[in-house]
């Protein structure tokens, strides 16, 4: 069981998130809908994993995923993204995510991706 960030701008979306995480009886420490709060959220929760999306408003989860490393070179970020945003998912490759999920949800493969990054 890990205790997982949740970071994403639409509601929806972390609901969605949310909901199969917990019904793999993970814990969701938090939620944030910016990149800015991911950062801030993450200094003070200190969670296992983080999911980020990569389009938000005032601070992008490329932003973020640098930011929280800078702080923490060992968090652990999977990144999530729409369809057809693969550079994006390849800089934040770069930027130090350890994977990456795509939106909609697969219950499975976000399963797989949390299970691997807590390796």
């Amino acid at each position: 069981m890990a205790r997982i960030l949740i970071v994403d701008d639409a509601k929806f979306m972390r609901m969605t998130l949310a909901n199969i995480l917990k019904k793999a009886n993970h814990e969701v420490v938090g939620e944030a809908e910016n990149g800015k709060e991911a950062v801030e959220l993450y200094m003070e929760l200190k969670p296992d994993v983080v999911t980020l999306d990569i389009t938000m408003p005032v601070m992008s989860g490329l932003e973020a995923v640098k930011e929280i490393k800078l702080y923490d070179p060992n968090a652990k970020i999977i990144m999530c993204s729409a369809m057809g945003q693969q550079k994006m998912v390849v800089e934040a490759i770069e930027a130090g995510a350890l994977d990456f999920i795509v939106k909609p949800f697969d219950e499975s493969r976000v399963m797989e991706a949390i299970q691997r990054v807590l390796q």
